[in-house]
């Protein structure tokens, strides 16, 4: 059964226990069929304590094994507190916002967060069609806000010194895409473009060179915001700026700031949002819960092995 959540307090409800939340938890990741996450050809027998027995392994396992819960000592209802927080705020929530809302340390907070965001990376892989803008931007601090010590010289337009570039790609009335790249140069941005845009979509982009490429291999039309020109008719790039938008409105609003290693965390994170955005609360609760095979310890997270 698939509960509908209005609010936390309908979420608290609906889970009073731990049990009630591997009930739904069971249902989302596995439905009817019970699947070994060790082989999933393998024939499953359950076993006391919520545990289940792989046949062809003979290793034990439960709905927790090889998810974001994998190994945690924090109780589901506490992780469910968490997933609707981060999935019901339109600009998300800080580790110390959400360690005062559920009662955890800002570190275990920070982690339960970055555990629940690997999961977001599903939603942004979508193939796109149709009208499809594309366009960059860029990440990081403005020298005008530092002190004359720490302004970094020559930092100016697309240079990278200071700043991340993240290129985006969105389907008009669908779907975005959005990634971290080390560069906005032609072979960056045309692998990005083949990989997600069918050969069929009406590409628009601003003027940039670095779409040089793509444009012989797509229909393509651009405005050219150096001439001030941000709509010729059909041709602009508003929808993907408007993303633009409302990732920095988080950056600035919530998490302040962000470094390089886990930029792309954040940036699947309003990904997901926006991908979601006329889904319920409890559909993309829901969703997130059934995308939650994927598990990221601690080492991993803050030393990357």
């Amino acid at each position: 059964m698939k509960f509908e959540f209005k609010s936390l307090f309908d979420l608290q409800s609906a889970f009073p226990d731990e049990q009630s939340c591997i009930d739904h938890l069971e249902n989302m990741i596995w439905g009817d069929v019970i699947v070994s996450p060790f082989d999933a050809t393998s024939k499953v027998y359950k076993c006391k304590d919520n545990k289940y027995r792989c046949k062809n392994t003979g290793k034990y396992f439960n709905v927790k094994t090889g998810t974001l819960f994998d190994n945690t000592k924090i109780e589901l209802r506490k992780w469910f507190m968490a997933i609707w927080f981060v999935t019901s705020h339109k600009k998300g929530i800080s580790s110390v916002q959400l360690s005062k809302d559920i009662g955890v340390t800002q570190k275990t907070a920070w982690f339960m967060l970055e555990r629940i965001r690997k999961c977001f990376g599903s939603e942004n892989n979508n193939s796109l069609d149709d009208v499809v803008e594309v366009d960059e931007t860029y990440i990081g601090g403005k020298n005008k806000n530092r002190h004359n010590s720490k302004k970094v010289k020559n930092a100016q337009g697309r240079s990278l010194k200071d700043k991340s570039a993240v290129v985006g790609m969105v389907q008009r009335k669908g779907k975005v895409n959005a990634h971290h790249v080390p560069d906005t140069k032609t072979k960056t941005l045309t692998e990005q473009i083949v990989k997600y845009v069918k050969e069929t979509a009406q590409l628009y982009t601003d003027e940039w060179l670095g779409y040089n490429k793509v444009a012989k291999m797509y229909q393509h039309n651009f405005v050219n915001h150096g001439a001030r020109e941000y709509v010729q008719g059909d041709v602009y790039t508003n929808t993907i700026e408007g993303f633009w938008a409302g990732l920095k409105r988080g950056v600035l609003g919530i998490y302040h700031s962000w470094s390089k290693k886990y930029l792309q965390d954040y940036v699947d994170e309003f990904v997901f949002r926006y991908n979601t955005r006329d889904y319920s609360d409890s559909q993309r609760f829901n969703l997130l819960l059934s995308n939650a095979c994927v598990r990221t310890k601690y080492r991993e997270l803050i030393y990357g092995y």
